[in-house]
């Protein structure tokens, strides 16, 4: 196995993380719903207030992993979190420790920037991620329900 380092993102990955994205949205079967390119990562987080940050898991210096995650704030806690946006790991990478080294980078991050904890989503189908979140110590929270609203329905409700 050759060995994985991790890194920041840098401003001249935004081609490979868009690749990587629409490689997690393919696998998934969401290619269409994959809105985001090259040019929306560079302007949205390698601006002078990124909206987002990324870390890249290399192997001989190719790009096999991805996560992408923004610094929350809780008014509950007082105490900032740690969003994990999507994470993913190139096909002939996976079992070999890519995902594990990038959650341990987060973990570290996270720690960095005082947060109380990482929190991302899992679709109810993926048994195979929630296995891996769990083998971290990650626990499923089921006391609150995802909500989402459509801005633009949400305007058409509040008009009327």
């Amino acid at each position: 196995m050759d060995p994985i380092s991790i890194r920041a993102a840098r401003r001249d990955d935004v081609q490979v993380m868009a690749q990587l994205l629409m490689a997690s949205a393919e696998s998934q079967g969401e290619r269409e719903s994959l809105c985001v390119g090259a040019a929306d990562l560079l302007r949205e987080g390698f601006s002078d207030a990124p909206r987002f940050h990324a870390l890249i898991a290399e192997a001989n210096g190719r790009a096999v992993g991805l996560a992408l995650y923004c610094i929350t704030f809780s008014t509950w806690t007082s105490i900032n979190g740690l969003h994990l946006e999507d994470l993913y790991v190139d096909l002939q990478w996976r079992r070999q420790g890519v995902a594990r080294a990038l959650m341990r980078e987060l973990a570290d991050v996270a720690v960095t920037h005082h947060c109380r904890h990482l929190h991302w989503f899992v679709l109810h189908s993926n048994a195979r991620a929630r296995r891996f979140y769990e083998s971290l110590g990650a626990d499923i929270v089921d006391d609150w329900a995802t909500m989402q609203l459509d801005v633009a329905h949400a305007t058409k409700r509040a008009s009327k």
